[in-house]
């Protein structure tokens, strides 16, 4: 099955590369396990698997290395559950960044993922699982550009950062 899923940034296209090929390995996989817990809860909200809190789903996250065309850069993945998995598939995807303008970047995942179970599985997938996989795929494409616009942020000069409310004072801004 094919998923893809796309957010918008108000931030430079090489900012945004910056940021995302600087230690990827060291955020990304956590992004994956916080989606793919949401995705389990997801499950269980519909019949499919306990309810109760969750632990977090098992996930593996490996990430290849980048490849650049005109106009986009895409970051290969592969995000599979460990065993016992259940109902989650691998999904082989890439990450990919492309301009919309020189201050504006699109971020995308485009995947592929077989639904576990074979014959059966694609069934209930077709019905129900799909949308699931997507709501996943949404939420950790959205953490992960909640995390590049945090980190852009962070480096940026102060007289760059967005003034923020101080003390609920209007006038008392600060950055």
């Amino acid at each position: 099955m094919f998923i893809r899923y796309f957010v918008e940034l108000a931030i430079p296209p090489d900012r945004v590369e910056g940021v995302l090929l600087a230690t990827p390995a060291r955020w990304l996989p956590g992004l994956a396990r916080i989606a793919a817990t949401r995705g389990e809860g997801l499950l269980a909200e519909v019949g499919i698997g306990p309810l109760g809190p969750r632990l977090g789903v098992p996930v593996t996250v490996e990430l290849g290395d980048p490849v650049r065309f005109p106009g986009k850069m895409l970051l290969p993945m592969t995000w599979e559950p460990v065993k016992g998995g259940g109902l989650f598939p691998s999904l082989d995807a890439d990450l990919e960044l492309g301009p919309l303008g020189p201050e504006r970047t699109q971020l995308a995942i485009s995947g592929r993922y077989q639904p576990p179970l074979g014959r059966v599985g694609r069934a209930v997938d077709r019905g129900l699982l799909h949308r699931v996989a997507e709501a996943t795929v949404k939420d950790f494409l959205d953490r992960v550009a909640e995390a590049i616009q945090t980190r852009v942020d962070a480096a940026a000069p102060r007289s760059e950062r967005p003034l923020v409310p101080h003390s609920g004072v209007p006038g008392r801004e600060r950055r």
